[in-house]
């Protein structure tokens, strides 16, 4: 009975925040500001989760020898790089064939690193 008030009382929160974006002067400031400390807090969590990760792994990661671990931790560098170069990287059609190379060979490593993981 009282979910269907629930959403619209959610709904004109979302619409009264909007319109004080954007008749307020000045509000721009603020909402980049909140922008800003989405993507701060969204960082963290990306960490957080890494290192939780890392955590519950980390026999498994070293029980993989040194040369495929880095293999694993490069690749994985690599791709956060290409994936925040992307832009910049596909203005030239010789950029854009670079961002595919990297890409294919973050897949070949990790598709490397999961098969001697496999294998006795």
């Amino acid at each position: 009975m009282l979910e269907p008030l629930k959403t619209a009382r959610n709904v004109a929160i979302i619409l009264a925040v909007a319109a004080a974006v954007y008749f307020i002067p000045g509000s721009a400031h603020a909402t980049s500001s909140f922008e800003a400390a989405l993507w701060v807090g969204f960082g963290g969590a990306f960490g957080w989760f890494g290192l939780r990760l890392y955590r519950e792994h980390r026999v498994a990661l070293h029980s993989l020898g040194d040369r495929h671990r880095a293999l694993l931790y490069g690749a994985v560098a690599l791709a956060v790089f290409a994936v925040e170069a992307r832009a910049r990287m596909w203005q030239t059609g010789i950029g854009e064939l670079a961002w595919f190379a990297l890409i294919a060979f973050v897949i070949y490593a990790l598709m490397e690193v999961y098969r001697f993981s496999r294998s006795y």
